[in-house]
């Protein structure tokens, strides 16, 4: 059986069909809405079945969508039509298992059973048994680079099924759709596309296997990786090859400015940092913390949340908080936070108790309100006629005490500590962060 036929085999297209809903996502450049895709298998199947056997499937243009970075900088992001991902996870799905065995152990991402933890854990182990010089390589726009004729060749070398690779080549070569301007791509994978995560470790599974021809160790995440040796000279050695072997073989440009050799002080890796540890009179020790900028990340969302002028009613609030904090949470639970948590738990139920207050609008309603929590007939007369900004009502005591943690947990709002306690790696089964 060739590989078009599992890939439109029915179960698996209508397996890809669900997995797109369930993903959501924006529509394309047809405007088709995830919700229509289910009818539009039903009624064009054969149709859709017929032009790609044949060769004469033309994928639609992506559309191009630029999406803020942590650093302040722009993304392009490519999305395709729900159908072409409806294909792209078909094909995704078949050929994953072809390429999923040989690749490293040492890339984490984009695979099943790895994640994020797995690969900073995995740095921490090298750096804390001694290889403490890292060569840490930043890929030039990795995802706009890759060469589609290596990339090919690579795919050639488990598929052979002509229709499938013709197919995916089609998906390459589809222009992107960015301001009302159609351009071309003769390089690069889109992302945003199901199969783009795939590719691209097939295309950088070259480099891990390089890397550990030379005995080397290291850890890659996607396009993030870095190698760790025990001396600058090493690692200065080591950088050189791999640039000549990235420039070469795989004709990807690094970015010199965000690459070098780096202490672990100084380095890190999918937002976390490392700082020495002098417990015991064991230097050269390390542990996890979160960088600096995803805190300021984390506090700007939880601040729009929060803004007053946001419309939004506190239940709603309270729900967009609990994603926010779960998602980030869940990332970083291998560092130490709750110091920094707590702290932050204080100005985000201040800023909760501001949007209540601002609520209130009018001072009747605010002096009613505040008999209602319990506050004396004179005091609630004082309060609700006063003076002062928000803020400083939010921290007043008169609030402090009446709008309590208690109380706010009760109307549905989760403190950041108690959920990192929930999950926090002591309460973690150690095999769900297996060290490979």
């Amino acid at each position: 059986m060739q590989t078009i036929d599992k890939v439109l085999n029915a179960r698996n297209l209508t397996e890809a069909c669900y997995e797109v809903i369930s993903n959501k996502g924006a529509a394309g450049v047809d405007k088709m809405d995830v919700k229509e895709l289910q009818t539009y298998l039903d009624k064009n199947r054969k149709e859709l079945e017929g032009l790609i056997r044949q060769g004469d499937y033309i994928p639609q243009p992506i559309r191009g969508k630029g999406i803020p970075k942590y650093n302040g900088k722009m993304r392009l992001l490519g999305i395709p039509t729900v159908i072409d991902r409806m294909l792209q996870q078909a094909v995704n799905r078949v050929i994953m298992p072809q390429f999923e065995y040989m690749f490293s152990a040492h890339s984490f991402g984009f695979r099943p059973q790895r994640n994020t933890q797995q690969a900073v854990l995995k740095s921490l182990e090298y750096i804390n048994s001694g290889h403490q010089h890292i060569v840490d390589i930043d890929l030039k726009g990795f995802f706009d680079e890759v060469d589609h004729c290596l990339l090919m060749e690579l795919l050639y070398q488990k598929v052979k099924c002509p229709v499938t690779l013709q197919l995916i080549r089609r998906w390459l070569r589809s222009p992107i759709w960015v301001e009302g301007k159609l351009t071309k791509r003769r390089k690069g994978v889109p992302q945003g596309s199901p199969i783009s995560p795939l590719l691209s470790n097939i295309t950088l599974h070259e480099l891990d296997m390089e890397m550990e021809r030379q005995g080397l160790r290291f850890v890659r995440y996607a396009d993030d990786f870095s190698i760790y040796c025990t001396t600058k000279q090493e690692a200065r050695k080591v950088g050189i090859t791999i640039y000549v072997f990235l420039r070469d073989k795989l004709k990807l440009p690094i970015n010199r400015e965000k690459s070098g050799i780096r202490r672990p002080i100084n380095f890190n890796l999918l937002g976390y940092g490392f700082v020495s540890t002098y417990q015991k009179g064991e230097k050269g020790r390390y542990q996890l913390i979160v960088e600096k900028k995803r805190w300021k990340q984390l506090k700007a969302k939880l601040k729009e949340v929060t803004r007053k002028t946001t419309p939004m009613t506190f239940d709603e609030r309270v729900q967009k908080l609990k994603q926010i904090h779960r998602g980030w949470i869940n990332n970083f639970r291998l560092a130490s936070i709750q110091d920094k948590l707590k702290e932050l738990d204080g100005w985000l139920r201040n800023r909760l108790r501001y949007c209540i207050w601002h609520h209130w609008k009018k001072r009747e309603r605010k002096r009613k309100n505040l008999i209602r929590l319990g506050v004396n007939f004179k005091d609630a007369h004082r309060w609700s006629r006063s003076r002062l900004g928000g803020w400083a009502i939010a921290q007043s005591p008169i609030l402090n005490t009446t709008i309590t943690v208690n109380v706010l947990i009760k109307k549905g709002y989760e403190p950041l500590l108690r959920w990192y306690q929930k999950i926090s790696p002591q309460k973690v089964n150690p095999t769900l962060f297996p060290i490979v």
